[in-house]
């Protein structure tokens, strides 16, 4: 996507919250600049504070589910002893909202930063197993071969292989599990915590009734959510160029 459709659909929502905010003409929804005010004054200090902890949630998250799934999903796409044991499993816990998890990890692990990576954790460790296997069981059993018969053992199977293949399922999935990320780490944070964004967010929202600060969390776990799919979207493209071989001439 060109970056001069991004900058004109950001325009379009802006002008768009803008003509709403002068039509309603009510506390409850402030205008852009009003926000973006309350955004600056606030980003270096309480807010730029609870932004910093709900960005540590999602990377540990991000970096404990692609230490588990990218493996298991190797082990399973290459394996149809293991998948055929773990398969059912997959399909009966995948298609769960990971949401409805968040009580019980709760109970077992109590209120702390621990227990709110793993809600988020659950979300993107079945996105990245499903993928990766997917990927490595797509993988030629010829080329294979044609890597062993030049020598390569498991090392070099795994790193001109097994690694290259699965590094795009790994991003894609991370791109397409963030919004439920930060959206269940909005629900999260709502739960006996002072530090976060969704804390902050229902704090100046429901108890202080400070509207433009409310908004400007949202805006941080907006720009939170974007900042972490372009990162994802940027690693793609630099680690797996060939997949995007066809599309310089698109943006």
């Amino acid at each position: 996507m060109k970056r001069i459709h991004l900058l004109w659909a950001t325009l379009g929502l802006l002008l768009a919250w803008l003509i709403l905010a002068v039509l309603v003409q009510k506390p409850i929804l402030p205008s852009p600049w009003v926000v973006f005010g309350a955004f600056i004054e606030d980003i270096f200090g309480e807010l730029g504070g609870h932004f910093l902890a709900s960005l540590w949630r999602v990377l540990a998250s991000l970096v404990l589910s692609i230490a588990l799934a990218a493996p298991a999903g190797l082990v399973l796409g290459q394996s149809r002893r293991y998948n055929a044991i773990f398969e059912p499993i997959i399909y009966i816990l995948n298609p769960i909202p990971k949401v409805v998890l968040v009580p019980v990890v709760l109970l077992f692990l109590g209120i702390n930063d621990f227990s709110k990576i793993v809600v988020i954790f659950l979300i993107l460790f079945f996105q990245i197993l499903v993928l990766v296997r997917d990927q490595a069981a797509a993988i030629r059993p010829e080329l294979v071969y044609s890597v062993r018969s030049l020598g390569a053992g498991r090392r070099g199977l795994f790193r001109y292989v097994y690694l290259p293949a699965s590094i795009p399922a790994i991003l894609m999935a991370v791109r397409q599990s963030i919004g439920t990320a930060v959206a269940v780490l909005y629900i999260v944070e709502l739960i006996a915590t002072t530090r976060g964004l969704g804390y902050y967010i229902y704090l100046y929202g429901t108890t202080l009734y400070d509207y433009p600060k409310m908004y400007a969390g949202v805006l941080a776990m907006s720009l939170l959510g974007l900042g972490l799919y372009f990162l994802a979207d940027w690693l793609h493209r630099r680690l797996c160029p060939w997949q995007f071989a066809g599309q310089e001439g698109h943006g």
